[in-house]
């Protein structure tokens, strides 16, 4: 006999996350802004879990027990209740963290006073210690044996790890980024971890993230001014001493770093924008008083320093507004006005053969893909770098050439040619030449035949890219000679159901990804893949051509016209309305990146 043994509870719970896609669920829920799930924290406060209840059947008491496995503190010690002391003597509960996608029980032969039962399940994850999750999709077994301890059903046998249902997960665990620096020096980079426990013990448990740094994917592509030497002077406490409900409403943060005397100004500013955005980040408000070996870690701020004081910093900033939206129309690039539009200035906006478009971050330089209208075997594609209010030359050519993407530091575009060569055309801020310079994608191309799309993310430390189709995640890294090199890829948006066919950034831990689908073409992905939720279908005529996006508005190209979907709204009110200076246009959006 099978019998579910825990379904999702609630509507939102059974359609957010990744399997909904392709298990028949109606809807995923509308949502701009992904909550993802956790991961195991140790050290975790207690949260409610069930006890064992007298006369619990078996099958009944190993629902009771994976739900209370969503428990990470004291050694997952409100699991443990539902083992025989012997059995809680042996089980490791360190070896791995499996995220459930249902948990069914096959019961086994069964005695009076013994039961077997097989524990079948889709893993939607696994979790790594840090706090990191990766996305996963495979099937397992696992063998159970109970015995009745004076009367009672206990857990006598199960193998290594923890198992944990995604709606038990789900109820336990937050989402949490804590934040590392791009290679430039100027942009906060999230990773994305998951930790669980009461809200006292969150500033402690991010600080101390920070200090072990970043997840393996990401360490050779960013640096971390709370490495090496340093480390926490006694307890974190509220900004006036106290040492209790830490990090609760009001009241700020105290942080006494030691290891910091080699430090100077700007890494010291660096270290307050790591340490103060994961906090804030976290509802953790401030001030955050930070000391170095007991003194302001900068004199100006003896009572602390606030978001204000790194806003520059600041990792949900919005893009340079002052670009404004742009689109691409009969060939040509076009500024969007309220009610209108007026061609760019220069050759991109006098071109009539662009097949697609990409703005620097801050508007001055442009990439495009132009049609050769040469036959073949002659290249139909021709990569234009220039200015955006000058001219443009030639850089490289192919028979396809993705939709460039600008990288962080504004002097580098990036393309692939032909599916397979990805490329950096990077310009010489001094003398204004522009050099192709070939990226190693190797980690990449081994996945599939083809790359269709590879966006960089603002901070210019991942890129998301279609290959067959499928979605993936990667690290840019850049080695001491210079050469830029996608690292350890992996798939993000598993359970999507379709080809992905576009796909954009809307912040630096989600992606924005249109699909082959009528009924749900536009979805949102956590980076690293643990959630994923429909944006409204509202108005949209498929198929959906294209989408770009910002941390305040997602636009999309559907088969009519250009939409955009504002986050801000509220919403039961969130549905993509037509750009107003794009109707009856068709058009493709352009956003800087």
């Amino acid at each position: 006999m099978i019998r579910s043994s825990r379904r999702l509870s609630r509507s939102l719970a059974v359609c957010v996350l990744i399997a909904a896609l392709v298990s028949g669920c109606a809807s995923l829920p509308e949502s701009s802004s992904p909550q993802a799930i956790g991961t195991l924290t140790d050290g975790a406060a207690p949260t409610s879990a069930p006890a064992p209840e007298p006369g619990r059947e078996p099958d009944r008491l190993l629902d009771d027990f994976f739900e209370a496995s969503a428990v990470s503190a004291n050694r997952h010690q409100a699991a443990r209740q539902f083992l025989t002391e012997d059995s809680s003597n042996t089980w490791d509960d360190g070896a791995r963290t499996v995220v459930a996608d249902r948990i069914d029980t096959l019961s086994g032969p069964r005695t009076a006073d013994s039961a077997q039962f097989t524990i079948r399940s889709t893993t939607a994850g696994i979790l790594a210690p840090g706090g990191e999750y990766q996305a996963g999709s495979d099937t397992f077994d696992i063998a159970v044996d109970m015995t009745r301890v004076d009367g009672q059903w206990r857990i006598s046998k199960l193998p290594p790890g923890v198992v944990i249902d995604r709606s038990a997960f789900m109820d336990t665990y937050q989402q949490r980024s804590i934040y590392f620096v791009d290679p430039l020096g100027g942009v906060l980079v999230p990773d994305v971890r998951w930790t669980s426990g009461s809200q006292d013990q969150l500033a402690n448990q991010l600080v101390q993230l920070l200090i072990d740094g970043p997840k393996s994917a990401l360490s050779a592509a960013v640096s971390n001014e709370l490495s090496d030497d340093v480390s926490i002077r006694g307890p974190i406490t509220k900004a006036d001493g106290q040492t209790t409900q830490v990090g609760v409403g009001l009241g700020g943060i105290r942080i006494d770093f030691g290891g910091l005397q080699n430090k100077g100004d700007r890494d010291r500013e660096l270290l307050a924008a790591q340490v103060i955005w994961t906090l804030a980040s976290a509802e953790v408000a401030g001030p955050y008083v930070l000391l170095a070996d007991g003194q302001p870690i900068d004199t100006t701020k003896p009572d602390g320093w606030t978001t204000a004081g790194v806003d520059s910093f600041d990792p949900q900033g919005s893009t340079n507004e002052s670009v404004g939206l742009h689109a691409l129309a009969s060939g040509r690039l076009l500024r969007v006005e309220d009610a209108a539009t007026t061609p760019a200035p220069g050759y991109f906006g006098q071109a009539r053969n662009l097949r697609s478009v990409a703005l620097s971050n801050d508007g001055t330089l442009v990439a495009g893909v132009a049609d050769t209208g040469r036959p073949a075997p002659a290249p139909s594609s021709t990569l234009m770098v220039g200015s955006y209010d000058g001219g443009a030359f030639p850089v490289a050519e192919g028979q396809s050439i993705t939709r460039p993407t600008w990288g962080a530091d504004d002097n580098a575009a990036w393309a692939v040619i032909d599916g397979t060569n990805v490329i950096r055309a990077a310009r010489d801020p001094s003398t204004g030449q522009v050099s192709v310079i070939p990226v190693d994608a190797r980690a990449v191309t081994t996945l599939g035949t083809r790359i269709t799309e590879l966006r960089l993310a603002r901070d210019g430390v991942r890129a998301a890219l279609i290959v067959d189709g499928v979605v993936y995640v990667a690290t840019v890294v850049r080695d001491p000679s210079g050469v830029y090199s996608l690292t350890a890829p992996r798939a993000v948006a598993i359970g999507l159901g379709s080809d992905a066919t576009s796909l954009d950034w809307s912040t630096g831990e989600a992606i924005v990804i249109a699909r082959v689908a009528t009924d749900t073409p536009v979805v949102q992905v956590t980076v690293d893949g643990s959630r994923m939720d429909a944006l409204p279908s509202r108005n949209l005529t498929n198929p959906v051509l294209a989408v770009d996006a910002s941390p305040e508005t997602e636009y999309v190209a559907d088969a009519r016209a250009v939409f955009a979907l504002n986050n801000a709204d509220p919403v039961g009110d969130r549905y993509w309305r037509e750009v107003t200076g794009l109707a009856g246009v068709k058009a493709v959006p352009i956003l800087p990146g």
